[in-house]
């Protein structure tokens, strides 16, 4: 059973003290200190944090519920914080990283916000789900390792503290794994190269490695490729889950100022709101049983998650494919029935219909996800015999 997690009761507040200025941080590609700083003053920053450390090691129930919240707010602050608390869960789970070197972050995270991702993506390598070795390498030296190489869609690159960075060794036989590396560590350059549809405040730029010194232990799972071990599957269903949940977040808030846009717009020859005609309330009605829907199967899996349900993690994926279907498909009804309005800059309903596009783009994708799923349903039928009639 997780301790209470700080922060929930004030989840409101926070997400509307995100609204407040994400539009502001997306114009201008800023990256949203103040809202991780709120975030972190909330407590929810280390809410994934084990009890062994001193945390509240909330369950992925709760974490859907603050990313849910949190994208309802500001995405792009949703995102950062979902990729520290998911590297927290991981550390609860099964800790990987040295002793010292995470009791030195979550020690640092008492005082201020502490920022940590898994930096994995490549140019040329592109997403590593589907296979391939990096081409980021670390150098064995005398005081431990030297990493030289380009990691690029590096979600709040410019306000980490910890990066993992997933690297080959230049050992004849090639092994892989994660090097913690501090932002601060000598030769490390941020090349500002995010210039996105969405999301544009999460500042998920290149992060450029050349001859970065890493002490000799500072390194979780370093395995030969083919002995690496099956990714935990609990884990999975957290990625899947939780980014749905902050996607379904950018659809509530598209679904809230539609409504909100409704109730206020009288044209002069209706003489009454639109909201109070049929077709809007129906078009809402739409929306909102859609909404309800997979937010009730992304919450309902994450509690069966948390239960020790192995069905639950391994359907995440499908989950992940309805629900943030579900989400863009609700905010482009909610362009369609605004007209010019939808796609007017100085409405949020624009900005909302370009965040909630990424969802697509976050492993595993739609094509993986359908692929899997097929491929259980013919092997499924195969092993019951199944033959038609």
């Amino acid at each position: 059973m997780s301790r209470p997690v700080p922060g929930l009761d004030c989840l409101p507040r926070v997400t509307a003290e995100l609204a407040e200025r994400a539009g502001e941080h997306d114009r201008a590609g800023t990256f949203p200190a103040d809202g991780i700083d709120a975030v972190h003053a909330a407590g929810l920053l280390t809410a994934t944090v084990a009890e062994r450390h001193g945390g509240p090691e909330a369950g992925l129930t709760q974490t859907v519920a603050v990313l849910h919240a949190l994208g309802r707010g500001d995405p792009s602050v949703a995102l950062i914080t979902a990729m520290t608390l998911f590297q927290h869960a991981a550390q609860a789970r099964q800790q990987t990283w040295p002793a010292a070197l995470y009791s030195e972050a979550v020690a640092e995270s008492a005082r201020r916000p502490v920022l940590i991702n898994a930096l994995r993506v490549e140019p040329e390598l592109g997403t590593p789900a589907r296979g391939g070795l990096p081409a980021t390498t670390a150098r064995r030296v005398p005081a431990g390792w030297s990493l030289t190489g380009r990691k690029i869609f590096s979600a709040g690159a410019v306000g980490l503290r910890w990066m993992a960075v997933w690297a080959r060794t230049d050992e004849p036989v090639p092994r892989v794994g994660s090097f913690l590396v501090r932002s601060d560590s000598p030769g490390i350059t941020i090349e500002r190269t995010w210039d996105h549809l969405g999301l544009r405040a999460s500042r998920s730029d290149d992060v450029i490695f050349a001859d970065t010194p890493v002490p000799a232990d500072a390194v979780a799972g370093l395995t030969e490729p083919d002995a690496a071990p099956a990714r935990d599957t609990t884990l999975v269903a957290w990625n899947g889950l939780g980014l749905t949940a902050l996607y379904l977040g950018v659809a509530y808030a598209a679904r809230d100022w539609l409504i909100g846009f409704l109730t206020e717009r009288t044209p002069t020859a209706l003489g009454r709101p639109l909201a109070t005609l049929p077709r809007f309330i129906s078009a809402v009605g739409e929306i909102e049983a859609s909404l309800t829907a997979v937010s009730d199967l992304v919450s309902g899996l994450a509690e069966r998650a948390d239960a020790g349900d192995p069905d639950a993690a391994s359907h995440a994926g499908m989950a992940k494919l309805v629900g943030t279907r579900a989400a863009i498909g609700a905010v482009e009804q909610a362009v369609a029935l605004v007209g010019n309005n939808g796609l007017t800059r100085k409405h949020p309903l624009e900005r909302h219909y370009r965040d909630v596009l990424c969802a697509r783009v976050h492993t595993p994708q739609d094509d993986s996800v359908v692929a899997a799923a097929g491929q259980a349903a013919f092997d499924t039928a195969g092993q019951a015999g199944l033959k038609p009639t």
